[in-house]
């Protein structure tokens, strides 16, 4: 947890667990090249530790690098690092009992979000100019709303997982983050070998979400009118923004999660309970636990959901709803208000884009990408 060395600058948010002494390239053109990427240490490296922010792996050199790394590195990009991460990337907060908590560069002691953050923190701090991330549940999309930058939680399916460690795979994503909507184009044109699509608002019609859909899990969700905030603008820009709900699914998802965590887990869990850091094994240990019964009806109902036609062009929301909790903050009792407007975008498999704490949503990344396009640039 001593501050790493960057072309002798310091690393004073913690936001990697391994800084390279010279950034990995493969050529020197493309469309990302001159850019530099920080990759979170969920997705393997070859060559490089990977730890999954773990003790478990704290020795792991992969020998393959993932899908999503060799993309990178073939538009022309530098890695110059790995993220820090909360581990095996389960948790809404920067911490980390192995390799340290990642500190805020825009928000000073609260928190930068999970469990994306190192890659946060560098983006936001200047750094590294693009990252790539994981999102199962808001881990893109809440530390870009945190440190105020841009993250994308792409589509279900259409950026490779392969290499990446998974948390549930029914719900893990891999995405771009960036300072602007521009640069995370950029780099989810890369990632999904996809063109990026032309800005557009004009003519859209926009879904203004106050609450965020009930999960039934027996919990009220939170609510909202921050994002009455961006109505306006959208609006000078073309859009029609018309009161919106999502509906529920009809039974609770959250058993999926628990069995597919406890499965990716399987072989080093409980095996190894005490090499794990208390809070993954609390949730681990309660994944042992789930119901059949529950986790065959949550598959149901996730795959009864995934059907959902929505009733505009697309959502948007805030990211988060709550004030941000401190960095230290107790993780088990700002879990769920913390990601309420965000992880039910992973049950329905859609995409989401974060451009700070706005959040516009649609089941087709080109569709968020062309209004986050033609947002910024006005």
């Amino acid at each position: 947890m001593i501050p790493s060395d960057v072309d002798g600058r310091t690393d004073p948010y913690n936001a990697a667990i391994t800084w390279l002494g010279e950034p990995l390239r493969r050529r020197d053109e493309g469309p990302l090249a001159g850019r530099t990427i920080l990759v979170k240490d969920l997705i393997d490296t070859a060559g490089i530790p990977t730890t999954y922010g773990s003790r478990v792996y704290a020795d792991h050199v992969p020998e393959r690098n993932a899908p999503v790394v060799e993309r990178v590195l073939d538009a022309g990009a530098a890695i110059v690092g790995k993220a820090n991460l909360v581990e095996f990337a389960w948790g809404v907060l920067g911490q980390n009992e192995w390799y340290g908590t990642v500190h805020n560069p825009v928000r000073p002691d609260r928190t930068t979000g999970g469990s994306s953050s190192g890659n946060a923190a560098a983006i936001a701090a200047g750094l590294c100019d693009l990252g790539i991330g994981t999102d199962t549940g808001c881990s893109v999309r809440l530390p870009a709303a945190a440190c105020e930058i841009v993250g994308l939680k792409t589509r279900y399916g259409l950026v490779p997982a392969d290499g990446v460690f998974p948390l549930c795979p029914s719900l893990d994503t891999v995405g771009p983050m960036a300072r602007t909507v521009g640069d995370a184009a950029a780099l989810w044109s890369a990632l999904a070998a996809r063109p990026v699509p032309e800005p557009c608002l004009d003519g859209r019609t926009i879904g203004l979400l106050r609450r965020a859909p009930n999960l039934a899990d027996g919990r009220e969700t939170e609510t909202s009118d921050a994002a009455e905030a961006w109505v306006r603008r959208l609006e000078e820009l073309g859009a029609r923004v018309v009161e919106a709900e999502i509906p529920g699914p009809r039974a609770n998802i959250w058993p999926v999660f628990d069995h597919e965590a406890a499965r990716s887990h399987a072989t080093t869990f409980p095996a190894r309970a005490d090499e794990y850091g208390s809070g993954i094994r609390a949730k681990l240990e309660a994944a042992q636990r789930v119901d059949g019964d529950a986790v065959v009806e949550g598959y149901r109902a996730l795959l009864a959901w995934r059907g959902l036609e929505p009733e505009v062009d697309l959502y948007l929301s805030p990211c988060v709803a709550i004030d941000w909790p401190a960095e230290d903050a107790d993780e088990p009792e700002v879990r769920l208000p913390l990601s309420s407007f965000m992880r039910w975008v992973n049950l329905l498999g859609w995409a989401a884009l974060a451009i700070g704490n706005l959040q516009l949503i649609a089941p087709a990344d080109e569709t968020v990408l062309a209004a986050g396009l033609a947002w910024e640039r006005g």
